[in-house]
């Protein structure tokens, strides 16, 4: 995640795993409230709006809905190699690598990549929150597992 979203959207999440850590929780002032109580983003944005729709922008509450239902989970092979896969609203399963920023569903595509409109799709920021929060689900995986995950994805996208 580092180097990849701007310093505030960087400094938020990590507000967010630091809260969760010390209380097991997220209190609503860092998911919907003030930002007055976060110090660095204070000092940015002095607004008073829902700090992660403020962000993220209509990604923001799908994506909170997503952490939810915990449909975040981490795949993960004996090398160590990673994939996350985020079960959308819609009911398919999307893969998202949060190493390099990227998810394959539609949105993301569109959206992030060719307009330009947003940070990333609520998927992405599922994974993000999900690991701020500790939410993920785990499923280890062989090494062909994974393989024909990201292969089944190439193959979707024709």
């Amino acid at each position: 995640m580092d180097s990849t979203l701007p310093a505030v959207a960087e400094e938020l999440l990590k507000e967010i795993r630091k809260a969760f850590q010390e209380t097991s929780h997220v209190p609503d002032d860092l998911l919907l409230g003030d930002v007055e109580l976060l110090g660095i983003l204070d000092a940015l944005l002095r607004i008073s709006e829902n700090m992660l729709k403020f962000i993220f922008g209509p990604s923001a509450v799908p994506a909170l809905d997503l952490v939810d239902q915990r449909s975040v989970t981490r795949v993960v092979s004996p090398s160590g190699r990673t994939a996350y896969q985020v079960l959308g609203s819609s009911g398919k399963l999307y893969t998202c690598y949060s190493s390099c920023h990227f998810c394959t569903c539609p949105a993301f595509g569109f959206t992030v990549l060719q307009k330009s409109e947003s940070l990333l799709c609520k998927h992405i920021l599922a994974v993000y929150l999900s690991q701020a929060m500790g939410a993920c689900q785990e499923l280890t995986v062989s090494e062909e597992q994974l393989t024909s995950i990201l292969l089944a994805e190439e193959e979707d996208e024709g």
